[in-house]
């Protein structure tokens, strides 16, 4: 317990401390995210907090984690070196969207092949088992792409991307600890770390976003926590009280925000003809600013329901994957319809005062 808690303070001090030193270097060299018509920021702002996540991240992994002991962390290293570098030239000099893809595929695939990190099985779902080692090999990349690419879209509103990191970093790193995996726990409290340094500078009136190096890194990290979270469970004794059921269901109740929000918004692009890449207003975080939330409270209301999320999925476990997946699903997709009604209510109730009432005779 000692090395997870040092984990957490190592990567902790040094972010906290590293982030003042980066917003005066980001706003002496003028790199700033400038707000337009689709950002919800109104002054500019430096985006250089993926710099101060990673390093406070890195320096206490590699401070505290025994690689002798996890070898393959080495490779987890590697893969957050190759996304730090294309995010650090994204967010001074956008670049285009084929090369941070190319970067994901191969940082991806440094895991699968270096580290073994890969999903093996369906578990049964939709009668699915074992998979082929190729279609297990291009399932896995798959997922990181997926994964990486959902924390990159919902970092749109103060403290959100952090905070939802949080959760699922303390969530799983938990679990690891329990389970005496100590490499992916250490490296799982020094991303919690480092992300609630990052929440003291993250916070209305955000003094920098962490930008495309931070999101890239939180969701490359969050799919190394979960597909390890779903394999583990083979490893463990039948009778082990932490072997849970349904693992891959309640992993997905974990990114259930992320997940889910990318999933919906991509559906909508193509239903209305555009490319699934284009961006829009059209997340749910912008829905609720829309609904005259304030960013903390968006970000307080999504925390709450993905924490919610993992709750009951936990306690309903016993259920089965396909079973969950469908309430999951269900229950995601009317509460996402509810909040459009809402919307749709607010804005036909705009529009009716906006109408001018017949002059009396």
């Amino acid at each position: 317990m000692p090395d997870t808690i040092l984990s957490f303070f190592t990567a902790f001090s040094l972010t906290f401390f590293a982030l003042p030193h980066i917003i005066r270097i980001a706003k002496l060299k003028k790199l700033y995210d400038i707000p337009n018509e689709r950002k919800l920021h109104k002054v500019a702002t430096p985006a250089l907090g993926g710099l101060g996540i990673i390093t406070g991240t890195l320096f206490s992994v590699i401070l505290w984690v025994p690689f002798s002991a996890y070898p393959r962390l080495q490779y987890l290293v590697c893969a957050v070196l190759i996304l730090f570098m294309i995010g650090i030239k994204d967010d001074i000099e956008p670049i285009a969207p084929i090369k941070k893809l190319i970067a994901q595929v191969l940082a991806a695939s440094i895991l699968v092949f270096k580290s073994g990190y890969q999903l093996t099985s369906f578990y049964g779902v939709f009668g699915i088992g074992q998979l082929p080692q190729g279609v297990s090999i291009a399932f896995s990349i798959f997922v990181f792409i997926v994964i990486i690419n959902a924390f990159n879209l919902i970092d749109g509103i103060n403290a959100l991307s952090a905070s939802i990191g949080i959760l699922i970093s303390f969530v799983l790193g938990s679990w690891f600890f329990l389970v005496g995996h100590l490499g992916l726990a250490l490296f799982a409290f020094a991303t919690v770390g480092s992300l609630t340094a990052f929440l003291r500078y993250n916070i209305t009136p955000a003094r920098i976003f962490m930008g495309d190096t931070g999101s890239l890194f939180l969701g490359l990290v969050s799919a190394v926590f979960t597909i390890q979270f779903i394999e583990m469970q083979k490893q463990l004794d039948p009778t082990h009280w932490l072997r849970l059921d349904a693992a891959p269901a309640l992993a997905i109740s974990v990114l259930i925000f992320p997940l889910f929000d990318t999933l919906r918004v991509f559906v909508m692009r193509i239903l209305r003809g555009r490319s699934p890449l284009s961006p829009d207003r059209n997340h749910i975080h912008h829905m609720l600013i829309d609904l005259d939330f304030t960013h903390m409270q968006a970000t307080g209301i999504l925390v709450l329901i993905n924490a919610a999320y993992i709750f009951v999925i936990f306690q309903l476990r016993h259920l089965g994957t396909l079973v969950l997946l469908a309430i999951i699903l269900g229950s995601a997709i009317a509460l996402s319809g509810l909040l459009y009604t809402k919307i749709r209510q607010k804005r036909l109730k705009k529009s009716r005062r906006k109408v001018p009432r017949p002059a009396a005779a």
